[in-house]
């Protein structure tokens, strides 16, 4: 079984945003939020991916890449 690797932190280096400011925007607990930065979480709700994307002028594969066991 493959894997999803979140890439929200690069988005966010390359939108210059931080943490407590992207918080503040999406309406997530910087707690929650640096949680799915670092890939520590198994779901997320869609209305959270939606705000992100709305915020970060991205598509939801810019922040959740998929990787096979073969790679």
């Amino acid at each position: 079984m493959g894997r999803i690797i979140v890439r929200l932190d690069r988005v966010m280096a390359d939108r210059k945003i931080g943490l407590n400011e992207l918080s503040e925007q999406v309406g997530v607990s910087n707690v929650n939020l640096s949680k799915l930065k670092n890939g520590h979480v198994s779901a997320i709700r869609f209305s959270t991916l939606i705000a992100l994307c709305e915020i970060l002028g991205c598509q939801p594969g810019d922040i959740l890449e998929y990787a096979s066991d073969e790679e």
